[in-house]
This record gives C-alpha cells, structure tokens and sequence, in this order.
C-alpha cells in the first residue's frame, strides 16, 4: 500500500488494538522455577502506550495467552482493556464496535501471527511487524522496520500521531 493510503488511514484511528506476544515482547517465554513465567516488555513501546493514551486514542492490547506479567503492565500502563487468552481474536472486534462505539476503519490493529488475522484484515489501519507468515503480511496495510519486542508499537504510534498532526504537541512535555 503506498504511503499515501497509509496516512490517509492513520489520520481516521481512534483506537489500537494489539497483539502482545511477538508485537511488545520479542515473542519468547521464558519459564522459571516454581510455574514463574517471565516476559520482556520495551519501554518505548510503554512510552508509546502512555503517549496515545495522552493524545486521547484508546489502547486495547489483546493475547491468546495469559500471563500475570501481562496484566501488570497493562496497570502500570493504564490501556482501556486487556484481554488474555483470547482464543478467537475476532470476535474482540464485535465488543470494540459495541461497547466503545468505534467502526472498523478507526482500528489499527497490530500483529504478528495468524491468530491475528481476524483483527488485521478488517481494520482501517492493519499492521504486522517483520517476520510474520506472509498470509498476515498480505492482510496487513504496512509492515513496521522495527520488530517486535523492539519498539514496533512506538514505530506504529508515532506514525499516527505524525500523520493526526499531534506528535508535536506531545513532544512539548519533553523539551
């Protein structure tokens, strides 16, 4: 899809909608002892999450897998709802629609494997980050250059927020 479309696209999203294991972690787990499950979240992608939240987009974070390191920094990071163990990521887009009052071309849903292509591919704005089958890529309108884990959904929320004409603004809590 050329840029053009894209920013077209970004400009209409009022809510994110993202996948967490392969999007904000590297999409590894790492057991420890005692059932301890541990997960590595990038502080720009949190950085990213406080700063759409600022500019007044709702962030929805969606896993198939639940995981009490994912609900504690959903808190910290205040996102408007988490859903774990989401076995049918689809039908998530019919409480969107419902319960917030939002239309599928206000969505940029972001992904990183097949369990997320209910999401992408009715989205306004779909996104997958490298290394996605190419069944998700096709589906998605862009494909960020950082990879997940490594500040894709910063990637994604700048480019929103540059293409809504807010990133200016919320860069002036910064100088």
């Amino acid at each position: 899809m050329k840029k053009a479309e894209i920013l077209r696209r970004a400009r209409r999203v009022r809510a994110i909608v993202s996948d967490v294991d392969g999007v904000l972690t590297d999409g590894g787990v790492i057991y420890g002892a005692g059932g301890l499950e541990l997960k590595r979240f990038h502080a720009r992608d949190g950085l990213a999450i406080l700063l759409a939240r600022r500019a007044g987009l709702m962030v929805f974070l969606v896993s198939g897998r639940s995981s009490p390191a994912l609900a504690r920094r959903s808190r910290e990071l205040g996102v408007d709802r988490l859903w774990q163990g989401a076995g049918d990521k689809g039908r998530i887009l019919g409480i969107l629609y419902a319960e917030y009052g939002l239309e599928p071309g206000e969505l940029c849903c972001v992904g990183d494997d097949l369990p997320d292509l209910p999401l992408l591919s009715r989205a306004g704005l779909g996104v997958a980050v490298p290394g996605s089958p190419e069944e998700l890529r096709r589906a998605a309108c862009y494909t960020t250059a950082t990879a997940g884990g490594d500040g894709a959904l910063r990637e994604v929320v700048e480019l929103i927020l540059k293409a809504q004409g807010r990133w200016r603004d919320l860069l002036g809590a910064y100088r």
